[in-house]
């Protein structure tokens, strides 16, 4: 749960630098939905570092959505110059991170909510 946690302060640290250097118009390049989304990852990104540091089983839930939106959205947004030489995904910033980390995110995601529903005390009385 540690790596989850400090791969999405990460996260909040890269897209905060974003909006710091570029302001709201950091990701004009891309479609409004998406500006919007990679924005709102200031948000959502500490949002999960704080649900799964409280071990909250949403924070997993909502982990596995984020990172899923957030891949999915590095894709399309990248895709016609990974089509164009395909070794930049090898490059340590960018592309790779952040699919290893969704993945990691996702493989994690069922075992580590089963283990957050499973450990917690039940309340008596």
């Amino acid at each position: 749960m540690v790596v989850a946690i400090g791969g999405f302060l990460e996260g909040t640290g890269a897209h905060a630098l974003d909006l710091a250097r570029h302001g709201p118009h950091a990701y004009s390049s891309f479609a409004p939905p998406l500006q919007v989304f990679f924005i709102a990852l200031t948000v959502l990104d500490p949002l999960v570092a704080v649900l799964l540091l409280c071990a909250r089983p949403a924070g997993v839930l909502l982990a596995a959505v984020v990172m899923t939106a957030d891949a999915l959205g590095n894709w399309y947004v990248n895709w016609s110059w990974l089509r164009a030489d395909w070794a930049r995904l090898l490059h340590p910033v960018g592309m790779l991170p952040i699919t290893l980390f969704a993945l990691f995110v996702l493989v994690s995601a069922i075992p580590l909510a089963r283990a957050l529903t499973t450990s917690r005390p039940v309340p008596v009385g």
